[in-house]
């Protein structure tokens, strides 16, 4: 199971696929931070300076499929580090020593 999907769907004319990836192809020239605009939200990606890439080319059933695939690996900056939450040091407050009154203990830790 993967930590993370994205999976957009849609119609789209001849020119808004050329944008879509012109848009890719500048993100990945950057490197760095890119951020793509999808339309219903903005995906945000660290982009390194090496990755694998795949294009793939199907013909069936009187349709063309062109996939084109870049993977890389998640360096451990990126991943989400689970939050770390303060731990607080419990004061226990001594037990009152044998003979004193519960007014002299107060008193004195006062």
């Amino acid at each position: 199971m993967s930590d993370l999907k994205f999976e957009q769907k849609r119609s789209l004319s001849r020119h808004e696929a050329a944008d879509l990836l012109t848009a890719l192809a500048g993100a990945l020239r950057e490197g760095g931070r890119a951020e793509l605009d999808l339309g219903s939200g903005v995906l945000g990606l660290r982009v390194p300076d090496r990755l694998h890439g795949e294009i793939e080319v199907e013909v069936e059933d009187g349709k063309i499929e062109l996939e084109i695939e870049f993977t890389w690996p998640i360096t451990p900056t990126e991943t989400a580090a689970a939050p770390q939450q303060p731990t607080a040091t419990a004061r226990k407050s001594a037990p009152a020593k044998p003979g004193r009154s519960t007014k002299r203990a107060a008193a004195k830790a006062a």
